[in-house]
């Protein structure tokens, strides 16, 4: 089968392009089939982010691993489309280029059978004209700070560690060290 994606740049102005890819590639292919169609050169780094119906951002997978222990995280190349995106399951948050946060909204439009000759993935459908610099974001609704200032929880002496006669051996340091 064939999944055909709508990818809607997070912009105020129309710009989406429409991809038909076989839904056993994987979310890696996926990337690389978003990345030509909006004409990006590939050299940045890039996740997927599954989400909820209204796009609330949840699991990142991204393009290399990045933990702790390789091979421990898994990565896009690992998932197949099949597997993450589904008749009920039709939406992905896909972020290109961390510096400049090209956002997509990438939706499961249909799937159908595959074409007698056609080659995949494909771009189907262009439409609106790709800005020069990313469409900026305002992140000040979106979480609130658990370290909120409060004037009145502050104590200037809380932050002096030789307050009141301390020296360094009393920290474990010696003064004259070298």
């Amino acid at each position: 089968m064939v999944y055909k994606f709508r990818v809607i740049l997070d912009t105020e102005d129309d710009v989406f392009r429409d991809i038909a890819i076989m839904e056993d590639d994987s979310l890696e292919d996926l990337h690389n089939a978003i990345v030509n169609a909006f004409g990006f050169d590939g050299l940045e780094i890039a996740s997927f982010y599954t989400c909820d119906d209204q796009w609330n951002q949840d699991e990142e997978i991204s393009l290399f691993d990045t933990g702790d222990i390789p091979g421990e995280q898994k990565i896009m190349s690992d998932y197949p489309l099949n597997e993450m995106l589904s008749e009920d399951q039709t939406k992905i948050i896909y972020v290109y280029d961390f510096l400049n946060m090209w956002t997509f909204l990438v939706e499961l439009a249909a799937i159908e059978a595959i074409e007698i000759g056609e080659t995949y993935p494909s771009l189907l459908f262009t439409h609106g004209i790709m800005p020069a610099n990313a469409p900026e974001k305002d992140f000040s609704d979106s979480v609130t700070s658990d370290f909120d200032y409060d004037e009145d929880d502050y104590d200037e002496d809380d932050l002096d560690m030789l307050d009141g006669g301390e020296n360094f051996e009393d920290f474990g340091f010696e003064e004259n060290w070298n």
